[in-house]
């Protein structure tokens, strides 16, 4: 008998993986919204400092038989030694015969189905002719963003802020090299330059505070916003006022209540109810927004490491 598929990060790459990636979500939230599969929590266990954890989730995904494990550790100042913020495997199996099928790198995949859920979100969202994107933070998550949301929308014109400047021209570089078409790329002094007329933003920086990187009165009205960024249930890098008159989407209420900075403190705040919020399965399964602005709220479930690990295995 063969070992598990080994799959590293080249065989991840592509705009046609990509979109495979973000039809096998849309199943997903599907099945989740209607109750036919779950996600479970996460296991977090900080360690060290209070921002440094080791990170374990599991989930089953019937509609297609898997089963996966990702193990992860997130280590803010990893940057600074020149290393990734995430490591990580998944280990994907067989639900009939409980066999190994793939191991998976962790961080690679992690980035991959986060910048698939916000293009998800995006095709499902934003305006047909959304052609200009901003995007605060020029790390890897960014550059995933990217990614997806050029996959579904014809993107001409990227815009981009971030508190690392040194990182912010090489980012930019990156977006001009890798674009499959023209695209103008402009390094912003500010995240109000970044994000004043943009059709679509994206927040995806590593932020752990409550005070917001993205003003409300700074976003266009019937733009899309997908935030993708924080690592606390309390990181703020919209702010929540934004929420109240906006349509809301997240991956699952529960989920958001427990871990999405922005809709926790909408909440609390009283500014806006759990009827706000709008699960990502039910417009994946046909609910349509109603051309207000949108705010996708990504906190990142099981179920999307399974889904995601089930897509990229196919085309290997």
């Amino acid at each position: 008998m063969t070992g598990p598929l080994t799959v590293g990060a080249a065989d991840m790459a592509g705009a046609d993986r990509l979109v495979r990636v973000m039809d096998a979500l849309a199943e997903a939230f599907a099945d989740l919204s209607a109750g036919r599969t779950g996600s479970p929590s996460r296991t977090v266990v900080p360690h060290s400092r209070p921002q440094r954890e080791l990170l374990a989730a599991t989930a089953v995904w019937e509609r297609r038989g898997v089963g996966s494990v990702k193990i992860t550790t997130l280590t803010p100042d990893n940057p600074e030694r020149g290393l990734p913020l995430i490591h990580g495997v998944v280990v994907l199996t067989d639900l009939e015969t409980g066999r190994v099928t793939a191991l998976l790198d962790g961080a690679e995949l992690t980035a991959v189905r986060t910048g698939a859920v916000a293009g998800l979100a995006t095709r499902l969202c934003a305006p047909e002719d959304a052609a200009e994107l901003a995007v605060i933070g020029a790390g890897v998550q960014a550059r995933a963003a990217v990614r997806a949301v050029s996959a579904v929308r014809p993107i001409r014109s990227v815009r981009v802020f971030s508190r690392t400047p040194s990182r912010t021209d090489a980012f930019a570089r990156w977006v001009w090299e890798t674009a499959d078409r023209p695209v103008d790329v402009v390094v912003c002094g500010t995240a109000k330059e970044a994000v004043e007329d943009a059709a679509v933003i994206c927040t995806t920086t590593s932020t752990a505070g409550r005070t917001p990187l993205v003003a409300a009165d700074w976003v266009a009205p019937g733009a899309h916003l997908n935030i993708i960024g924080g690592t606390h249930e309390d990181a703020v890098e919209v702010e929540p006022a934004l929420l109240a008159d906006a349509f809301v989407v997240v991956e699952q209420r529960a989920a958001a209540r427990e871990e999405a900075g922005e809709v926790r403190a909408a909440l609390a705040a009283g500014i806006m109810g759990e009827g706000h919020l709008h699960e990502i399965g039910e417009l994946a399964a046909g609910s349509v927004p109603d051309g207000r602005t949108s705010v996708f709220r990504c906190v990142g479930m099981a179920i999307e490491d399974t889904a995601a690990a089930a897509a990229l295995t196919e085309t290997v």
